[in-house]
């Protein structure tokens, strides 16, 4: 049985849709943000890094949410959830690691400026990028990434549960989703999911 480690409102929510997708036998365990349990010397064993999501499996522990995402879709073969042609796997490759090295990123500018800066001034001018930022993001999605009505095309994928967190992000960072009719109908299409509507209750 895998245990998976999240926290409400994380990059951990996309894995957390993709297990529960799987199938496969899992015990979901809450690191509390609030009380920065994250940074507990316990938690810390687990991932060094003092992030979620973390997925301790029979072989050991893995982080980085493109890398568990990827990991489950290969422990699941018969659901189908990642291309077996090389060249389409590397597609769907591409569009996981976007969405971790610049999406993430320019949305952690929100919350996360003293990653990057110890200057209140600069967290401000971070932040008053993000919402142009972030829309600028779902203009490369919608019309590079995203085939419709899946990220990959008509069959859902290991790359769709990303594409619904992301979405949530950009509600969140005031990006406005009228304008992306491709993002739109994934998120309707991804809602009626019972595995989206499950990590829902719990991430809420």
């Amino acid at each position: 049985m895998f245990i998976f480690y999240y926290a409400k409102s994380s990059a951990a929510y996309a894995p957390h849709i993709l297990l529960e997708e799987t199938g496969l036998e899992y015990k979901a365990v809450r690191i509390d943000f609030q009380t920065k349990e994250q940074q507990s010397p316990a938690y810390l064993k687990i991932n060094p890094k003092g992030r979620v999501p973390a997925l301790i499996t029979e072989k050991g522990i893995l982080t980085e949410t493109p890398a568990i995402l990827a990991y489950l879709a290969e422990v699941a073969p018969d659901q189908n959830l990642a291309p077996t042609d090389p060249f389409e796997f590397a597609i769907a490759q591409a569009f996981n690691s976007y969405m971790a090295s610049t999406v993430h990123v320019a949305h952690a500018h929100k919350h996360r400026g003293a990653r990057w800066a110890d200057d209140p001034l600069v967290h401000e001018a971070m932040r008053a990028k993000v919402t142009a930022n972030m829309t600028e993001h779902a203009q490369m999605i919608e019309e590079h990434y995203l085939k419709g009505p899946f990220v990959l095309g008509d069959r859902f994928s290991f790359c769709d549960p990303y594409m619904a967190l992301v979405t949530r992000w950009f509600r969140d960072d005031g990006v406005d989703l009228d304008q992306f009719a491709k993002i739109k109908e994934h998120d309707i299409l991804m809602r009626q999911r019972p595995s989206m509507q499950h990590v829902l209750e719990l991430h809420s």
